[in-house]
């Protein structure tokens, strides 16, 4: 199967160098020292186990033009990178392409053959006017959460940190012989892709953790047990996440876990560092709107208060207005002693 990774960063490095050790022919969309390392040597993975993966031999690009027509295309960049590649997607596509979103919080795609009030309703949050949803013909999407956990150690360098699960759905939870398929590829691949007939509802579930934990560890420079085991930042997301699951359930969604069982899964991670505080410390751009944001947007459709969750809605934004306007990054450092 021909593949196109748009993002070749931390997730998308992981997929592409699983997929291509498995024989797929894959291409990176990459840019920048990113780009020339891949060039020049490959794309290198180190697992969580320390086994180290090099595919020295791999399709790399700062072009969508260049790489042409693909059977399928992963999107895996952040929710605030996407607008930026949509001009050039159509390079990308023949009739029967598919086009999988890896990004983390509310997608794009959430209303799009969703059915019920809601139909087509644009999340403005991750898509202000509605361009990314027009420009993808929905029927295109295959529904995705990201569950790994990984980093880029260096251009050209993943870090695997723990996780191998992409389950995977159709957006009106049909069971197709293409989802099926892609399911299978990753299966041989070493990557676990259940199919699911109800995509939404995982996206929930990581979501449920994701709004909270990322802003508050963002916030404070705490790591998830940090969190989890202060009982005042405990009660703050289990505040958050009451509010969150009120939205859910007001459009459809049940949990399979309870609340208190989310936060010690969470707290079993120990001192690990979420996304948002690794962007924090070094100056990169959180990514707020799709992981909070949006869930403040679909509370007011669906009329469900959030205030917890928009108090630290109002903080992380003013964060990432320091970071974006003062070139600041944001690392708590240890205080020497006079």
């Amino acid at each position: 199967m021909k593949i196109c990774i748009v993002g070749a960063g931390s997730i998308g490095g992981y997929v592409g160098v699983k997929l291509a050790q498995a024989g797929e022919d894959v291409t990176l969309i990459a840019r920048n020292a990113n780009l020339e390392a891949i060039r020049s040597r490959g794309m290198r993975l180190t697992m969580a186990d320390g086994v180290e993966h090099v595919v020295r031999h791999i399709n790399a690009s700062a072009s969508l033009a260049e790489a042409g027509p693909q059977d399928l295309v992963i999107l895996g960049m952040k929710a605030n990178q996407l607008a930026a590649v949509i001009k050039d997607l159509p390079h990308l596509l023949h009739d029967n392409t598919v086009i999988v979103p890896m990004q983390n919080g509310i997608p794009f795609w959430y209303f799009q053959r969703h059915g019920g009030e809601f139909e087509d309703r644009v999340v403005h949050s991750v898509d202000p006017d509605g361009h990314i949803m027009r420009a993808i013909d929905p029927s295109r999407i295959l529904g995705c959460v990201v569950y790994p956990a990984c980093e880029l150690a260096a251009p050209g360098w993943v870090r695997h940190i723990e996780g191998d699960r992409f389950p995977l759905g159709e957006l009106d939870g049909r069971e197709s012989e293409r989802v099926l398929a892609i399911s299978a590829m990753f299966a041989n691949a070493g990557l676990k892709a259940p199919v699911l007939n109800n995509i939404r509802s995982e996206i929930w579930l990581k979501l449920w953790g994701n709004l909270t934990f990322n802003p508050i560890s963002a916030l404070t420079h705490s790591t998830l047990v940090d969190i989890c085991q202060f009982p005042l930042s405990r009660e703050l997301a289990a505040s958050m996440m009451r509010e969150a699951e009120a939205v859910a359930t007001r459009l459809g969604i049940s949990f399979r876990v309870t609340l208190e069982k989310r936060i010690a899964g969470a707290e079993k991670v120990g001192k690990h560092k979420t996304s948002m505080l690794q962007d924090v410390e070094s100056g990169r751009d959180p990514e707020i709107d799709a992981l909070v944001g949006a869930v403040i947007e679909l509370g007011k459709i669906t009329a469900v208060p959030t205030p917890h969750i928009e108090t630290v809605y109002a903080l992380m934004k003013l964060l990432s207005v320091r970071i974006n306007d003062d070139k600041l990054a944001v690392r708590a450092q240890p205080m020497v002693a006079a």
